[in-house]
């Protein structure tokens, strides 16, 4: 079985039809140029003594260059470590130690923090610019040939640097087998189809950016739109021009789209779905695109699984609300206690997964590794329900519940209602220590540009909405709160 032939066979399938288009340029490439590209590509690292079981870090914008990079390196054996460029220079080079990468390749904007995080090891820096300039002009010197490095299937294609809740970055490894499962998983329980097309803004350097959707699509010929920055104007008229199918965001991209002036009037007539990932998505959100007779849905995944893990059925989108759906075709899923043992029916447990989409574990942390699986269930750290139809849906971070006065409370709850004010735009509750309660709720709100209210207001919203023992204890209100890269909010960033 070869694994690393994925661009070879497409070109060979469908040469002539569109894989990628830049939002910056307006260049358009066929799945046959992308395919050349990527065997000249190769054979430049392998001129550089790239191969067998190395790593290339790249810390770069979205562009076709880092798709090619994507899949030439699986023609040498080597490994692509995509690097966070919203990291500062010290976390970055911390990662790069980790990862001990060959070569590192930047884009144009990264030269000084590239040479700031390569100086102190001493590791080759090269600009992808000067890189395709010097291919250009030399292309005729590297061989694109159909020879392919044998690699196995738990090869890793990728490592994905992955903070979640803790801060501490771990180099989850996203072997060949794992990716190639997740694009059949996609494609079979999504209904994609090649002539999908997808707007891409998420940045490359998380798994929402190459594999919810853009792997997946490029495994079925399909197209992906590359964008190297989100600005709600532009998505929304590129969205029209390119007639994309699919909407892929986290909900903050999806707020800022439907307070856009022209999200009323906008052309969606040729998008079939849109899906929200990377955090929990107000109803709110929902109910502004449901109005716009668009199939809005949750989905849900993580670096570590996936990241597509769940479907839901067009049809049931309503009934169904905040449901991420059952498990994909090819997956596995079940709610367990803190006892490992299986959790009661309709009852709150961690889910853990299983299936061929599962990572192979995390670089350089064989204890970390052994603490995230149980047997071939890998424990995700969030809680979840299940109803009786098998419809899961996400609760909240394990470690985010908290106990008020000997009752579960799930901050994403409270949230939910909060959002669901007029005047509010962002919200976060966390937990904190209270001498009756043992713990209470506070709440950090970030109102609208054109809205205010009273804390008084927004508490009695509350009471009127949930029991007593979930209604925040305190309130505090910024301008904004503090987001990940990947635009999801950083509880353990707010200050207490």
């Amino acid at each position: 079985m070869l694994v690393n032939d994925w661009l070879v066979k497409r070109s060979q399938l469908t040469p002539h039809k569109t894989a990628l288009v830049s939002a910056d340029t307006g260049e358009r490439v066929t799945y046959a140029e992308l395919e050349r590209r990527t065997g000249v590509l190769a054979a430049y690292l392998a001129d550089k003594g790239i191969g067998k079981g190395d790593r290339v870090a790249i810390l770069d914008n979205n562009s076709i260059f880092y798709l090619a990079l994507l899949f030439a390196l699986p023609r040498i054996g080597a490994t692509l470590v995509p690097l966070n460029f919203r990291l500062s220079t010290a976390e970055l080079e911390g990662i790069v130690q980790d990862a001990s990468p060959g070569m590192l390749l930047c884009g144009k904007g990264w030269e000084e923090t590239a040479r700031q995080v390569s100086s102190s090891l001493d590791l080759p820096t090269e600009i992808t610019g000067e890189v395709e300039k010097r291919i250009k002009e030399e292309e005729s010197h590297f061989i694109n040939g159909e020879h392919l490095e044998h690699i196995i299937p738990e090869d890793p294609w990728m490592i994905l640097y992955t903070g979640g809740t803790t801060g501490t970055p771990k180099g989850a490894m996203l072997s060949y087998r794992m990716v190639t499962w997740n694009a059949v998983n996609t494609t079979v329980s999504w209904g994609l189809s090649p002539w999908d097309v997808v707007l891409m803004p998420m940045p490359f350097f998380h798994t929402g950016g190459l594999n919810v959707l853009t792997t997946p699509l490029l495994h079925l010929g399909g197209t992906v739109v590359v964008m190297s920055s989100f600005e709600p104007d532009y998505y929304l008229e590129l969205l029209q021009k390119e007639k994309a199918t699919i909407i892929f965001l986290v909900p903050t991209m999806f707020q800022m789209l439907s307070q856009n002036k022209v999200f009323d009037t906008a052309d969606f007539s040729t998008v079939r779905f849109c899906i929200s990932g990377g955090s929990p998505c107000p109803e709110s959100i929902y109910r502004a695109y449901w109005e716009r007779r668009l199939h809005f849905k949750q989905g849900y995944g993580l670096t570590e699984v996936g990241p597509n893990c769940f479907a839901l059925d067009d049809e049931r989108l309503q009934e169904k609300i905040g449901s991420v759906g059952r498990s994909v075709f090819h997956g596995r899923a079940r709610l367990v206690d803190e006892q490992g043992e299986e959790a009661p029916p309709g009852g709150v447990g961690e889910l853990v997964l299983t299936g061929p989409h599962v990572f192979s574990g995390y670089w350089n942390r064989p204890e970390a590794t052994r603490q995230a699986f149980r047997g071939a269930w890998f424990h995700t750290g969030d809680l979840a329900r299940c109803d009786e139809e098998g419809y899961f849906y996400i609760v909240d971070r394990k470690k985010d519940m908290f106990i008020s006065g000997g009752e579960n409370v799930y901050p994403v709850e409270i949230e939910n209602v909060l959002y669901q004010h007029p005047a509010v735009a962002e919200a976060a509750v966390v937990g904190v220590p209270h001498e009756k309660w043992g713990e209470v709720g506070r709440a950090y709100l970030a109102f609208k540009e054109d809205r205010d209210a009273t804390e008084e207001e927004i508490l009695e919203f509350c009471r009127s909405r949930l029991a007593s023992y979930k209604v925040p204890r305190e309130l505090v209100i910024k301008e904004s709160l503090p987001k990940s890269s990947a635009g999801k909010i950083l509880k353990r960033n707010l200050t207490f």
